[in-house]
């Protein structure tokens, strides 16, 4: 079993208090059973996460929506799961979706995992989303040092030109400057 389905269950199981509905869910290997837990009014948040993280393992798309509304949950353990399930669905809507959240400065302080998928991502979508967001977070007195630092460290990882400049403004930032000289040494020389 995989490790994150396994850390998952184990939590989820926790929080619906284990019992026959849990287990017929997590033992179920009909995707279509899954998918009604995902539109059948009256489902508990875990079952809908649960049948929405195993979907989205097995590259069904239909869990494309519920996954996403869980990258934007409060709970940042429903975040990271959501994310995992994301990177792996293939659904062309993840990296345009995991950018409008990242960049959505009435939700900011949830675009942590957000910003992580971006960078796993890879997508043509993440540096120009990663380049917004950090330069938003430059702002004096900003409380989402996670977010930026996070931006900082995939805008390294990605090694875009593009981001030279704003990892230079985050090195006055000393939450951020270790992180912006890394990420700035991973990024080519212009010639």
């Amino acid at each position: 079993m995989d490790e994150e389905l396994r850390s998952l269950t184990e939590r989820l199981r926790r929080e619906s208090g284990g019992g026959p509905g849990f287990e017929r869910l997590a033992d179920t290997t009909d995707p279509d059973e899954l998918a009604d837990v995902l539109t059948a009014p009256g489902q508990s948040l875990w079952a809908r996460e649960l049948a929405a993280f195993r979907l989205g393992l097995a590259g069904d798309r239909r869990a494309f929506e519920a996954l996403v509304l869980l990258l934007n949950h409060r709970d940042p353990q429903r975040c990271s799961s959501a994310a995992y399930a994301l990177a792996r669905l293939g659904d062309p809507r993840t990296a345009r979706a995991a950018a409008a959240l990242a960049t959505n400065e009435l939700r900011v302080a949830y675009a942590l995992h957000p910003v992580r998928l971006l960078v796993e991502l890879r997508a043509p979508e993440a540096v120009p989303a990663l380049i917004t967001t950090l330069q938003r977070r430059l702002r004096p007195h900003d409380p989402h040092r996670r977010v930026a630092l996070a931006c900082v460290e995939g805008l390294g990882t990605l090694g875009d030109a593009r981001a030279r400049t704003v990892l230079s403004e985050a090195l006055a930032h000393p939450a951020l400057a270790e992180a912006a000289v890394h990420a700035l040494a991973r990024i080519p020389r212009q010639r």
